[in-house]
């Protein structure tokens, strides 16, 4: 399997804005899944919103996968900040340390079954967003989890908000379906990501510009990374 990886601002790139979102609700649809707070299209009007898109390197760059690092400010709050105030409203009080552009969520990730089984929802593209959040001046970048990428998450330094929900966690984004609150408190050193995945990224940030060969659980994976680091300045 051969991708390429970019990062794109969201309101330049309107033509694969859209058929980011049109995939990932295809994706949910699968799920039986209608109502997320972070499909919510509010956000493509948002200057400080970076899509990471995987496509395909047959000619046609079909999108085949991607996620959304999306900053905070008091125009666009945090998709999490909406769906986690209906369950528990110490989300308020939580998130007053955060001033304009402090604070991101990472969400909206989603592979095609194309790809399933390469690990590019499960860990690369967890990878690339952390990786890439070091350059945008956060003091901390959050993220809801399902049980299948918590692992991979506190790998690359994530940790469990256990004062928030059910000890972080919550049904969502619907009954039966389990999603856990977690962050990175210091975006830029990863104090409690394992050496391994601490490596990968500090890789990516020293060099944006690569391909990458792994073997991955389904076989061979060839990644033609182009993240665009020194175009995310903040509007």
């Amino acid at each position: 399997m051969k991708v390429k990886i970019r990062v794109v601002r969201a309101v330049s790139s309107p033509d694969v804005t859209e058929k980011y979102i049109e995939g990932h609700f295809n994706v949910l649809e699968t799920y039986g899944v209608t109502k997320v707070t972070s499909a919510d299209r509010s956000w493509v009007n948002n200057p400080n919103v970076y899509l990471l898109l995987v496509e395909s390197m047959d000619g046609e760059n079909r999108i085949l996968g991607g996620g959304r690092i999306q900053l905070r400010n008091t125009s666009f709050p945090l998709p999490l900040e909406g769906a986690i105030f209906e369950k528990d409203v110490k989300i308020v009080e939580y998130m007053k340390k955060y001033k304009d552009l402090e604070v991101a969520e990472y969400c909206g990730l989603w592979n095609s079954r194309e790809v399933s089984g390469f690990g590019l929802g499960s860990i690369y593209l967890i990878r690339i967003g952390v990786a890439i959040t070091s350059f945008l001046n956060l003091k901390c970048l959050m993220a809801f989890c399902s049980p299948f990428t918590v692992k991979n998450s506190q790998s690359v330094g994530f940790e469990i908000i256990y004062g928030l929900g059910d000890n972080g966690s919550f049904l969502y984004p619907k009954e039966g379906l389990v999603a856990t609150i977690m962050e990175i408190q210091d975006v830029t050193n990863l104090p409690l990501s394992v050496p391994v995945e601490k490596e990968y990224i500090d890789n990516l940030r020293n060099n944006p510009k690569q391909i990458s060969l792994d073997e991955s659980p389904k076989g061979p994976l060839e990644i033609h990374f182009d993240l665009n680091i020194s175009d995310l300045t903040i509007i």
